[in-house]
């Protein structure tokens, strides 16, 4: 075979791409080739004679300076859907060689685009980050990055290398569907922030009522503000002034369906038989409460421990039988809250 002309416009993803891996694995390839398959360094060796990919020789005399970082990007450190996340990093980074840094992009797609930057640039051992929903520019920074990246608290199609998490869309579908065969008719949304995921939470709702043939009519409410228990009460509040038919609420977490069962308590509505109530992570609250408070439960704590093990996995050169993508699932958590039918 003729050997191509080096191409100094050919990026390392093009030579994942065309060898069907990721940019991380193709940089450990080039850095340290011993923990690649030997099948993998051939494919990815021909494509490089093949697209003429020319590695940067500055890039190649730095690639022995990584630090024993971990990198983490969380979109808040005050909600405690997180706290269980870091628990989980924390806990599976222990004993190794490897330190936790942190950053938190409080929900803003440009801070979060930064702080990866900001990140890179430290050349860590690697990277987590929440979410499936960067900038263009940050994309472009995880699918050049030369370390493991894994995506939490989300599945999706296509990762920029690793990812664990769950489908938020259908949660909330499944979420919504277990309002109905409780047999409410009326179901209403109560949301807050409407980052992303919200929004999906949102879109499975409306996906499931339309299922069933059920107009939505007025019983959707959310707000851009932060999410809190007072929150849920006003949002309640709102919804029920608004329209009065509904008899069951799917609430995009459990802050907000702890708010709205006491705003319902204020009412006089009877839990389960008035008003039914889902939230949405299953923080420890929803069993404690009175009425005790169905809701979906996620793997928080997997998550963050899945995604250093996944890291330490790419180091490693191990393979995943399930490929780079792990869904955990969520589980509906029934309790008294929607119990119409018991």
């Amino acid at each position: 075979m003729k050997k191509s002309i080096e191409n100094k416009s050919v990026k390392m993803r093009d030579v994942a791409d065309h060898v069907g891996v990721s940019a991380a694995t193709v940089s450990r390839a080039l850095r340290n080739p011993e923990v690649v398959s030997e099948a993998l360094r051939t494919k990815i060796a021909a494509a490089i004679e093949s697209l003429g990919y020319l590695p940067d020789p500055a890039a190649r005399a730095l690639a022995s300076t990584r630090s024993d970082v971990i990198g983490v990007i969380l979109p808040s450190v005050t909600n405690n859907v997180f706290s269980a996340v870091m628990d989980g990093i924390y806990s599976a980074a222990e004993g190794t060689r490897y330190s936790v840094q942190l950053g938190y992009s409080r929900y803003a797609p440009l801070s979060e685009e930064n702080l990866i930057r900001l990140f890179l640039r430290q050349r860590p051992t690697g990277l987590i980050v929440t979410g499936i929903d960067q900038t263009d520019a940050a994309k472009a920074l995880l699918q050049e990055a030369d370390c493991p990246v894994v995506q939490i608290m989300e599945t999706g199609p296509a990762p920029h290398d690793r990812m664990i998490g769950f489908s938020h869309y259908q949660a909330a579908r499944a979420a919504t569907a277990h309002l109905i065969a409780q047999g409410y008719s009326q179901p209403g949304f109560l949301g807050a922030r409407m980052d992303p995921r919200t929004q999906r939470r949102l879109q499975g709702f409306r996906d499931e009522l339309r299922a069933h043939g059920i107009d939505e009519g007025r019983r959707v409410h959310s707000t851009t503000y932060p999410s809190s228990v007072t929150l849920g009460g006003h949002l309640l509040a709102q919804l029920m002034d608004a329209a009065p038919e509904t008899d069951a609420i799917f609430c995009i977490n459990d802050d907000l369906a702890l708010g709205a069962m006491f705003e319902a308590q204020r009412r006089n509505l009877r839990i389960p038989q008035d008003l039914g109530i889902c939230g949405f992570n299953d923080m420890e609250m929803m069993g404690a409460a009175e009425p005790s408070l169905t809701s979906v439960r996620t793997f928080r704590r997997e998550m963050g421990a899945g995604a250093v093990q996944l890291i330490l996995d790419a180091l490693s050169g191990g393979a995943r039988p399930d490929g780079n993508i792990v869904d955990l699932g969520f589980e509906i958590m029934p309790r008294h809250s929607t119990r119409r039918n018991s």
